[in-house]
């Protein structure tokens, strides 16, 4: 349970927090029409007749939307229903041709899911807690409004009218804004595991409106404000903060709290008032004429599970149980499309080269995936030549530090090199002299040299001064230029301490 409470003049507030994430649907056309949804078209290319709203059009419903909406809401362990219905949602808008927009209000085509936010005390979950999730529904967008054309009128771009969105609204089970960035960090995660939206949140494919009240501990629910189109997780958080510090100062200074819907002004990390908060009525729905109810089969429903990819639940659970990796390193790992990818990768390519089990080299792979290998190109910048981080030329490196040949330091060396030239690991180990020496002569004689000229050292090592083991290292090391390989180093040395 989160303990985030607002200090006000008069006590503890608690805030109660609920979610309308609007995803736009991965396909290549609109929900009603054959028009194409590429995004930053030429204003009003990608507009048909049905979007325009042109007399005599009818809509269409693409498949294709409704698959990826119910793969969706299998993903959040949500009721499919195999019956929804299309209704009118009636208003005015100037980006809105129709003077209506599709949407789904009485019988949506998802019912109640949920989702599960992991246990992560530094980023203010201190223990697991799973968010109810009400609904999902399948609507089509409206267009854009451009203010910033010309001095005196707004233009109108209708790419967007009619593009497939699905509102997924939570439960007001979120009571922090950390609660409510997890929440729509691993809501995104899920979208794009499963493939149904690409989550980018700068290009308006995914925004949240935010619902925000305040109450004293365990009290009735206050009035909610709406915060709409915030597209960002850290302005998600940012609008709650305010926002619900915004409804204390005013409840406590004698007002009261208006329903209404809010922007957020990003310049000044701001809320203000956009108009009065509609209810159901004031839209007028009715179920649209022009739309047949949809009736979802057993086989589609079953072809629809069938297509699930492992998510990131499932798949944090068998690295923690099946590679032994730690909590911290599998949710970092499977918390991003990518991330996950690389990482399975390059640890199917090591497991090939070392002909191990990948559960033996897991952690291995991990801390190179996750530190090492970022690490590397971070300080290079634009030096590194992205194309050139092949998974096999990662497994060659980490291939050849296993098997003793060169040290930590210098795989990474090697890496770099290789991002900046495309060269093979090996040849540069080779040609670079980046390979650790194992050449126990070699070893013996510089031991040797270092235990003959501090024989006072010696005598107090042998006279119980162990940490002076890590000097003799040392200096080893420093006598071999750093190639020495350490583990024959160190056991060398004992051999010798012992003897002397």
């Amino acid at each position: 349970m989160s303990n985030y409470r607002i200090q006000g003049a008069t006590g503890e507030w608690e805030v109660v927090i609920g979610l309308e994430v609007h995803a736009q649907i991965t396909s290549k056309s609109k929900l009603f029409s054959g028009a194409d949804t590429t995004f930053g078209a030429e204003p009003n290319s990608q507009v048909s007749l049905v979007d325009a709203a042109m007399p005599g059009m009818l809509p269409v419903p693409n498949m294709e939307c409704i698959r990826q909406a119910v793969r969706t809401g299998m993903a959040i362990e949500a009721e499919i229903n195999k019956y929804s219905r299309f209704d009118r949602k009636n208003y005015f808008y100037a980006d809105l041709p129709q003077g209506y927009q599709i949407s789904q209000l009485y019988h949506p085509i998802v019912g109640e899911g949920q989702l599960l936010l992991e246990k992560d005390e530094k980023g203010g979950i201190p223990e697991e807690k799973i968010i109810g999730i009400e609904r999902i529904h399948v609507e089509q967008d409206a267009g854009k409004l451009m203010h910033d054309q010309h001095p005196t009128m707004s233009y109108v771009d209708l790419n967007r009218c009619g593009v497939a969105l699905m509102e997924i609204v939570s439960k007001a089970d979120m009571r922090s804004p950390a609660e409510a960035g997890a929440y729509v960090r691993k809501l995104r995660s899920i979208l794009r595991y499963v493939g149904s939206c690409d989550g980018n949140m700068e290009e308006g494919s995914m925004r949240a409106d935010v619902n925000v009240s305040v109450r004293r501990p365990g009290e009735e629910l206050g009035t909610r404000t709406e915060t709409k189109n915030v597209n960002s997780v850290r302005f998600v958080m940012a609008v709650i903060e305010y926002e619900a510090n915004r409804q204390v100062d005013v409840i406590e200074g004698g007002g009261s709290i208006d329903q209404e819907t809010r922007l957020f002004d990003v310049a000044t990390g701001t809320t203000r008032t956009m108009r009065s908060k509609e209810d159901a009525h004031d839209y007028r729905y009715f179920p649209d004429p022009d739309l047949l109810p949809i009736n979802l089969e057993d086989a589609f429903l079953e072809d629809c599970r069938a297509s699930l990819p492992e998510l990131p639940d499932a798949k944090r659970l068998r690295y923690i149980n099946e590679l032994g990796l730690s909590d911290y390193n599998a949710a970092t790992l499977t918390a991003e499309v990518e991330t996950f990818a690389r990482f399975e990768t390059l640890l199917g390519a090591v497991a090939k080269q070392l002909g191990k089990p990948e559960a033996k080299i897991a952690t291995m792979v991990s801390n190179w995936s996750m530190s090492i290998a970022p690490g590397v190109i971070k300080s290079i910048g634009d030096e590194a030549n992205l194309e050139y981080a092949t998974a096999e030329a990662q497994a060659a490196i980490l291939q050849m530090q296993e098997a003793g040949e060169i040290s930590g330091s210098q795989a990474k060396e090697i890496y770099e090199i290789v991002l900046k030239t495309g060269r093979a690991p090996t040849e540069i180990a080779e040609a670079e002299g980046l390979k650790q020496v194992s050449d126990t002569g070699a070893i013996e004689a510089a031991i040797d040299e270092i235990l003959a000229n501090n024989e006072d050292k010696v005598e107090q090592y042998k006279g119980g001064k162990d940490k002076l083991f890590g000097f003799f290292v040392g200096q080893t090391m420093k006598a071999m230029q750093g190639k020495a390989n350490p583990q024959v180093v160190n056991q060398l040395l004992k051999g010798k301490l012992v003897k002397v």
